[in-house]
């Protein structure tokens, strides 16, 4: 099948889809109109069912139940206009009214088996944001369209539980969407149908209810969005994009706390406040309970959210303090900390009266070894040889005060820098040759080790170690050299060099 095919079967229902529901709603309210409203209902649930089948989608099980929830609606609608119609009735409750409300169940499984289908890492975000909303649009439900109903039911218990279980559907289908919206995923064609089939559902329920409320139902214009509901259903299935609405290719949204978001979410928030203070203004009945409870939990989910964010940032602050201190390719600190351990290490051995040695180490031939077997083997050879002799290094301290006079650090390149206080020039030399036989792949390296002087820069004493590497270099390679003593020369008190930065002289 050609993609041009279902592309122009998608277009055509729309089109007439949307004209059809036009021309049903601009009709008086007759036997011929209730027909062309079967008629549109009944064939987006025939368009549905096409959708699905010809795309046939990985998980298909969300979209049988949505077809299952249309149908029964569908059947729902065919009874209210049989009894109407046919028989001339006006049944309170009917079964027509448990088809709906079961349409209500079937839909929002749909909808929950895309959820769960989608949800990210981040499912505490968007299941809190969901929570905010749902709770202020419940209380809105509540004062609007529950409280009355209930009143006005007085003396039925069935007719209660119908004033309540219509409104409580809406609610479930609206919690449903919210979450829905705060999922990963892709947010293609289908999905964006998908969302506007529910919003006009609700739209059109939400209607329908206030009207019963307040005068009598006479359809009208009431009628178009549970039409243009059943189009925008039908639509989502018959696009292509159906087949991808459960892949997480989309970006995450509830990773990031965006603007819109932060303004759904006060909204939400102020729904309470505001239901309250519009009651003492038109001077209505106050739903004090319904505000009370509302108003705490929509502070105590708020509360949860903020410190789900406060959460996410410190970790985020935590993983940036990382990246700045260490190397991303080996794991090892990188060139700025290992500057700033020398400078430190520098006071500590001023301080307690012990060595400090600074050791160069860089792997022999190691361009050669990158043209010959690639970039990616030579940092594969980067890394390895790093954990080996960090490794090796972990397990030759003794001691809690040994524990940390080492640092390996990656200087740049194939070169790293080994900090040892508490060492004299020898026994650093002797640690630098013991990691020789760690290195993996065959490979070797060249050392120069410098011992501070107590005046030194940091710099000079890495310039120290650097040249000894250079030696053991034109030595032969494979060997440390351990650099003589720094020359004398008059420093004075105010001498300001001990400030200078870790770098190549």
């Amino acid at each position: 099948m050609s993609a041009a095919r279902p592309e122009a079967l998608f277009r055509l229902h729309l089109v007439t889809g949307a004209v059809l529901s036009v021309v049903c709603v601009c009709l008086p309210r007759s036997l011929g109109r209730d027909g062309l409203y079967t008629l549109i209902s009944c064939g987006c649930v025939v368009m549905f069912v096409v959708g699905v089948r010809r795309h046939r989608p990985v998980r298909a099980r969300s979209w049988w139940l949505i077809t299952a929830g249309l149908v029964v609606w569908a059947a729902a609608d065919l009874l209210w206009a049989v009894y109407t119609w046919i028989l001339d009735i006006s049944p309170f409750p009917s079964p027509a009214d448990v088809l709906y409300l079961t349409s209500y169940v079937l839909i929002a499984g749909g909808f929950w088996s895309f959820v769960r289908a989608r949800r990210g890492e981040n499912e505490r975000e968007g299941l809190t944001d969901a929570a905010i909303f749902t709770v202020g649009c419940t209380l809105i439900s509540w004062v609007l369209l529950m409280r009355p109903g209930l009143e006005a039911a007085q003396g039925s218990t069935t007719a209660q539980v119908l004033a309540a279980a219509y409104p409580l559907g809406d609610v479930l289908m609206l919690a449903l969407l919210v979450r829905l919206l705060t999922t990963n995923g892709a947010r293609n064609a289908a999905f964006r149908w998908l969302v506007a089939g529910n919003t006009l559902l609700l739209i059109a329920d939400s209607a329908y209810q206030y009207t019963t409320r307040t005068e009598t139902y006479t359809a009208g214009l009431i009628t178009l969005p549970w039409l243009l509901s059943y189009v925008c259903f039908a639509a989502a299935a018959l696009h292509p994009s159906m087949r991808h609405i459960t892949d997480g290719t989309g970006t995450d949204e509830t990773a990031h706390f965006t603007r819109g978001r932060l303004v759904a979410l006060t909204v939400a928030s102020l729904v309470a406040p505001g239901t309250l203070l519009l009651q003492l203004t038109f001077a209505v009945s106050i739903a004090a309970w319904a505000v009370g409870l509302a108003s705490v939990v929509l502070f105590l989910l708020v509360v949860y959210r903020m410190s789900g964010l406060l959460t996410r940032l410190d970790a985020q602050a935590s993983q940036l303090a990382a990246l700045a201190r260490t190397d991303a390719l080996t794991g090892l600190p990188n060139r700025r900390t290992s500057d700033a351990e020398l400078q430190r290490l520098q006071t500590r051995a001023r301080t307690e009266g012990v060595p400090l040695c600074v050791g160069v180490l860089d792997l022999d031939r190691f361009k050669a070894f990158n043209d010959t077997y690639g970039h990616q083997a030579g940092d594969g050879l980067l890394v390895t040889a790093a954990a080996a002799w960090h490794e090796h290094l972990e397990s030759a301290r003794v001691g809690v005060g040994l524990g940390r006079s080492m640092m390996l650090g990656r200087w740049g390149g194939e070169e790293f820098v080994l900090l040892l206080l508490g060492h004299d020039l020898a026994g650093a030399a002797a640690v630098l040759d013991s990691l020789r036989a760690t290195t993996p792949a065959g490979q070797t390296f060249s050392a120069g080790v410098a011992c501070w002087d107590g005046l030194e820069s940091a710099g000079e004493v890495f310039a120290r170690a650097d040249a000894a590497l250079y030696t053991a270099k034109s030595s032969g390679r494979d060997r440390v050299h351990a650099a003589a003593s720094a020359p004398a020369a008059p420093v004075s008190v105010d001498d300001p060099r001990s400030g200078e930065t870790l770098g190549r002289s």
